[in-house]
């Protein structure tokens, strides 16, 4: 029995979301095994090499935003699985306003301050 779950994202940029991972220190991968319970694994798109025995991973719909796939129990063992998707989630979000702002030209001569608010 798979200890897989798979959680429907609003990501849609791998690009940003490696940055976004690397800017946490974590390292990426892609088109790589997400690790799982008792040595399972399961191909992603995207992989956060998590310390540990367990990773998180993405993969692309056909729409195409991602899918969040994890053995979230085991990532929970070694990681505050919430806190840690938060701030994936908060960091792809700055990342990903960043960059269309930068699209559109917009950080030439501003001034561009986030608040996150919780």
């Amino acid at each position: 029995m798979s200890h897989f779950s798979t959680l429907r994202t609003k990501i849609t940029d791998a690009e940003i979301l490696k940055a976004s991972l690397r800017d946490l220190g974590i390292s990426v991968k892609s088109e790589a095994d997400v690790r799982g319970y008792n040595g399972q694994r399961v191909r992603a798109d995207l992989v956060a090499v998590l310390e540990g025995e367990y990773d998180l991973g993405w993969s692309r719909n056909t729409d195409g935003s991602f899918d969040l796939i994890a053995d979230l129990w085991g990532v929970a063992k070694k990681h505050n699985q919430t806190e840690l998707i938060n701030s994936i989630n908060q960091k792809y979000a700055v990342n990903k306003t960043l960059a269309e702002v930068k699209q559109r030209g917009g950080l030439q001569n501003a001034n561009v301050k986030l608040v996150l608010q919780k």
